[in-house]
């Protein structure tokens, strides 16, 4: 063995350059209930607008999937989200991520709601009491049937062996295909690279999870999962996301109709994997709402040393406009 150490190193304090700020920030590892799995989401916390150069700055260089961006603005909480490319409209796990970081830094306490204003409008949220789990509700833009294209088609067959059992478009944006339940998904490698045309904008590939009494489903909360999905974005600058909320709001209505329920769990067996309990809201899937529990981990957290940057006024003043 080496020769013991006698004193500690002295502590080096950093450099502060002028003009720089710190802002709280941390990495919640959404929809997990551990650390290393889950969708994880960079939080920050500002104190003033910020301009959207400067925001997608810090979310390049975070490199998360998204970074969600908090300001309390007329006592009223406004929430964004950048992937490492662009802002994005609406983000279900960034957005838990967004709940679980305000209980930690004690800005929202259990069982207490809020809306967090967004450009998808205003999104209902809560703690549980234990503050380790909490509930949003997205919207669900509803599924329109369409034909898959025979690249589609081909790279399904080419990598799963087999042919989806349907497809649709939505106003979201997301493509989504039905496989069968035999269909070796969780195995399945990244296909980011092979996809054209509008499928890269969001792909969503789903089915029912396997009815075998010797494979055992997944559990969220408590709960045994009923349908499982994996989802590429390339076209957003996110090959696969791990654990997506947007998608599970979209297909959510398709399983409750389909399974005759008011709840359903989804599960994401990306290599990162996770899942949700998704209930109606207002009594009916075809409310266009969606209620979300999930829990997370946080991972770090800490602060962010960034140029003051006091623009973009406009842009977080009109999702007040948007309530």
């Amino acid at each position: 063995m080496g020769k013991a150490m006698t004193s500690s190193p002295s502590r080096v304090e950093p450099k502060l350059v002028r003009g720089l700020v710190q802002r709280p920030a941390v990495l919640v590892e959404a929809f997990a209930d551990g650390p290393c799995c889950g969708n994880g989401a960079a939080v920050v916390l500002l104190d003033e607008p910020m301009g959207d150069t400067a925001l997608q700055g810090i979310a390049r260089s975070l490199n998360q999937s998204e970074t969600a961006f908090l300001l309390r603005q007329q006592d009223r909480w406004c929430l964004r989200w950048f992937t490492p490319s662009c802002e994005v409209p609406l983000c279900g796990h960034a957005t838990l991520a967004a709940l679980l970081a305000l209980g930690h830094w004690q800005l929202l306490g259990p069982n207490e709601e809020v809306e967090l204003l967004t450009r998808s409008g205003p999104l209902a949220v809560a703690l549980d009491p234990s503050g380790a789990s909490g509930r949003l509700v997205l919207p669900s833009s509803g599924l329109l049937p369409a034909e898959p294209s025979p690249h589609l088609i081909r790279l399904v067959q080419a990598h799963l062996g087999v042919t989806p059992l349907a497809y649709w478009t939505s106003s979201l944006g997301y493509r989504v295909a039905l496989l069968p339940s035999a269909a070796p998904l969780q195995a399945m490698a990244g296909l980011a690279g092979e996809l054209q045309g509008p499928d890269r904008a969001g792909l969503v590939l789903m089915q029912a999870c396997a009815d075998d009494p010797a494979e055992q489903p997944p559990t969220v909360l408590g709960q045994p999962a009923d349908y499982q999905l994996r989802f590429f974005a390339p076209g957003l600058g996110i090959d696969e996301d791990p654990v997506t909320g947007s998608a599970h709001a979209l297909v959510a209505p398709f399983w409750l109709e389909r399974l005759g329920r008011s709840s359903v769990v989804g599960w994401q067996c990306s290599p990162r994997p996770g899942g949700m309990v998704c209930e109606v809201v207002c009594g009916s899937a075809s409310s266009g709402m969606i209620r979300l529990s999930g829990t997370g981990h946080l991972l770090w957290n800490g602060t962010l040393r960034v140029h003051a940057d006091g623009s973009g006024a406009e842009a977080w003043s009109s999702l007040c406009a948007l309530a």
